[in-house]
């Protein structure tokens, strides 16, 4: 899979989830049902998506020991994230309402290390490692401040809660999405 790809649909990906996400909360809650399981799906292959996206980032920022702890910090919170969302998919297909999720969600929390390295912790370094990746290349001149501005703007909203994921999303389009066509010309070369 090209990068160009992926350093444009990840972002939109996150558009995806976070307008099925408010469309799903319409009635006060969220999940189970189609809507739980979209807009998740869409999140999960937006996550997958990134890994390609981080690696590129290293490549322009360097490839040197901290774009490459970036990438990999990023990369172990994208795995922890993805443990989240996939138990996220399984327990809103099991479960019978919304108070059968809740009480699901509870079980697995309660495992010892699962809320800290899953829920709390884990996912974050994707966010955090993203956020010092644009920062990198800011520094390095490798992309326009603007550029990385939009990306930690991005990150930021979403540290201030899951209903501006879609606004979020769309900054990190602005950021990354500029990137794709460098990463298309660069791999040509290369060819």
């Amino acid at each position: 899979m090209k990068t160009s790809f992926s350093l444009v649909t990840a972002p939109a990906l996150v558009v995806v989830y976070g307008i099925v996400r408010l469309l799903d909360g319409r009635d006060g809650e969220r999940g189970p049902g189609l809507a739980w399981t979209v807009g998740h799906l869409a999140f999960f292959v937006a996550l997958l998506l990134f890994v390609p996206v981080l690696w590129e980032m290293r490549r322009l920022a360097g490839r040197g020991a901290f774009a490459t702890g970036t990438a990999v910090c990023a990369g172990v919170g994208v795995v922890c994230a993805l443990v989240q969302i996939g138990i996220d998919l399984v327990v809103g297909a099991l479960a019978a309402d919304h108070s059968d999720m809740s009480r699901m969600f509870s079980e697995v929390q309660d495992v010892p290390g699962v809320e800290l390295a899953v829920y709390a912790v884990g996912p974050m370094l994707f966010f955090l490692g993203l956020l010092v990746a644009a920062c990198h290349l800011a520094a390095v001149r490798a992309v326009p401040v603007w550029q990385a501005g939009a990306v930690v703007l991005s990150v930021l909203l979403s540290f201030l809660g899951l209903d501006l994921l879609p606004v979020s999303g769309l900054l990190m389009v602005a950021g990354l999405a500029p990137l794709a066509r460098r990463s298309a010309l660069v791999h040509v070369k290369q060819a």
